[in-house]
């Protein structure tokens, strides 16, 4: 059994640092048509997870194209920033430990939605990069989280993998890419029916011994 790993809500819960990056580069910008808007920690939380397209269409609107792309960047430059900075353990419980243990028998990768380079970042801040064996993001190739699933499972020739996330965007993608799904009770999203559930991230060392 190997294990493909999802990020926000799953490993890690950093929508407060990041809805004050956002929100100063949303001040940056000066854009008027969003003058009144506030990032937050829960509008990420119902956010985070979809491609990086879709949450700046959801947050920003119809703001043209270029502009929400220059924006995006930006927001995405000081959440990087916001985060190598912070010093607050922003990992959920027994995450990096479990990690470590489950190493010792499997393989594991993360597969995101996020923007390139943040995969690296979590890594490191986790210490986790000798753990790691692969990974992929929507930033780095386009591609929807089900086909970045298939392209880790193809290009490392796995044959029994599962996808372990905490919001139904996982859930169909892990479907898509036809691999059991985990859900993690503790996340930001609701899933029906997942094939396995966990309420802390260690009791994926029950659930596979």
């Amino acid at each position: 059994m190997d294990f493909i790993l999802d990020i926000d809500g799953t490993l890690w819960n950093t929508t407060e640092v990041v809805a004050k990056a956002w929100n100063r580069a949303v001040k940056e910008s000066g854009l008027s048509k969003l003058k009144d808007l506030t990032v937050t920690s829960d509008m990420l939380k119902k956010e985070f997870g979809k491609p990086m397209d879709v949450i700046a269409d959801d947050l920003f609107g119809d703001i043209g194209d270029k502009i929400k792309s220059d924006l995006l960047k930006l927001c995405c430059k000081y959440e990087h920033e916001a985060i190598e900075a912070c010093n607050d353990d922003l990992t959920y419980p027994e995450v990096r430990e479990t990690l470590r243990e489950l190493s010792k028998k499997q393989r594991l990768f993360i597969v995101s939605n996020c923007q390139d380079g943040y995969i690296e970042l979590v890594m490191k801040k986790n210490g986790i990069e000798d753990l790691i064996t692969d990974y992929e993001c929507f930033g780095r190739t386009g591609l929807q989280k089900d086909e970045n699933i298939t392209l880790v499972i193809n290009r490392n020739h796995l044959e029994n993998p599962v996808y372990v996330g905490d919001t139904a965007g996982d859930a169909a993608a892990s479907k898509k890419a036809g691999i059991p799904f985990a859900f993690c009770r503790y996340g930001f999203g609701e899933v029906e029916k997942p094939d396995y559930a966990i309420d802390t991230f260690n009791e994926l060392l029950r659930i596979f011994p």
